[in-house]
């Protein structure tokens, strides 16, 4: 079986068990937010959240905790299907509008920003900082360009149950740096 026959047939199973967890855990988002150790994060002035689709994990709990460090809070906006994320900052008060693959993202007149820190959503993910996500590409086309110009922490946040053996791996899938969970925070060895 290829990478991406099993990658996409990991999807199909991974949806159908994070729609699971998200109903048996309904407080794991604020679990989690609690259970990050922010002395264990490199320096970040601007880090980015995501607006939660479906059953992804909320990382409301989180951002707010994050925002309350004095960071700027910045918010990916895809600009094209094929394009790397953008990112612009935003602020709870301000009103979100779709972009150009129907997410909730900050209007094209807030300030654009390069986060130091991207929490990132997933269907799955292993100790090897494999990151299996919705299959667009758009976080590993965005992680690779943001690393091209300068260091950038990726937290992956999760439920715990999401975790798998090994992610089927393409030589574009960015990795993770450390995963969160409503179990812990767990620093992965990326290779």
């Amino acid at each position: 079986m290829s990478d991406i026959s099993s990658k996409n047939d990991l999807r199909g199973r991974m949806r159908a068990l994070r729609k699971a967890l998200a109903i048996a855990a309904p407080s794991a988002a604020e679990r989690a937010a609690a259970l990050l150790p922010l002395e264990r994060l490199p320096a970040f002035a601007v880090f980015s959240g995501y607006h939660a689709l479906g059953s992804e994990l909320d990382p409301s709990p989180l951002i707010r905790r994050l925002a309350a460090t004095g960071a700027m809070l910045a918010l990916p906006v895809a600009l094209s299907p094929d394009a790397p994320l953008a990112f612009r900052a935003w602020d709870s008060r301000d009103a979100l509008a779709p972009d150009a693959v129907g997410v909730p993202a900050p209007p094209p007149s807030a300030p654009g920003l390069h986060p130091d820190l991207v929490i990132t959503p997933l269907l799955a993910f292993d100790r090897a900082g494999g990151r299996l996500g919705q299959g667009g590409g758009h976080f590993d086309r965005t992680l690779e360009a943001l690393r091209a110009t300068k260091p950038v922490f990726v937290l992956g946040l999760a439920y715990a149950g999401q975790e798998v053996e090994q992610v089927p791996a393409e030589p574009h899938d960015q990795r993770l740096d450390a995963i969160l969970t409503e179990t812990g925070y767990r620093e992965l060895k990326t290779t």
